[in-house]
């Protein structure tokens, strides 16, 4: 009989999620890897890495040991499936959406947004072609300002700095049953208190500064 799979506590996670040990020193923390340059086997070795044939660091822009740890880790704490850690929050709002969202598609944003995120949807976004369009948290409002347009629907889960409280769920449903995703900005009550994938979100973010390393708290 299989051994059941153990469950890892959130406090195990937070500490250890997304790390091996050094294999040559043992170091117990995540070494800070300060380099942006890798060393490579052969041309060959490279040349297969920067043609995405085999898995490994190219160059620290790319990719970092260090920050594969934060990605493994903040993903592990939200259930997800992989992680990718941009310098600011705001830029990872911005390539989420440009992932998805191009010149002339729209996406729908619940009003409850942090100031700086509803001047990137308000006046940047538009700049690039993308419509936003604002409503309430009504799971109603949100499908009324659907389209075949509509590439994502937006929303934190709980608002800053209002803290109005999203029912992600019912946002999940609508969105699901026009075949968009959903992002949900977890910022304010971290993984530790809300898991918004469990609940229907598909792409989730955070600013980091924020509760997660608490440095801009």
């Amino acid at each position: 009989m299989a051994e059941p799979q153990k469950t890892l506590g959130f406090e195990t996670l937070a500490l250890h999620a997304g790390q091996t040990a050094d294999p040559t020193t043992g170091s117990r923390a995540v070494p800070i890897y300060q380099t942006t340059s890798y060393q490579f086997n052969s041309t060959e070795h490279a040349a297969n890495l920067f043609g995405l044939k085999e898995f490994g660091n190219i160059y620290t822009r790319i990719m970092n040991p260090t920050t594969d740890v934060l990605e493994q880790r903040i993903a592990q704490l939200e259930g997800g499936v992989a992680g990718l850690a941009f310098a600011s929050g705001q830029s990872a709002e911005t390539l989420a959406i440009l992932n998805l969202a191009r010149a002339g598609d729209e996406i729908v944003s619940t009003t409850s947004l942090y100031g700086g995120t509803y001047n990137l949807f308000h006046y940047t976004l538009p700049k690039l072609g993308i419509t936003v369009k604002f409503v309430d948290q009504n799971p109603d409002s949100i499908k009324a300002a659907i389209t075949d347009k509509t590439k994502a629907v937006y929303s934190e889960s709980v608002g800053n700095p209002d803290l109005l409280t999203l029912d992600i769920q019912a946002v999940a449903d609508v969105a699901h049953e026009a075949g968009v995703p959903l992002i949900i900005d977890n910022t304010i009550p971290s993984p530790y208190l809300l898991t918004p994938i469990k609940h229907g979100a598909d792409i989730v973010i955070h600013s980091l500064t924020k509760f997660i390393g608490g440095h801009g708290t």
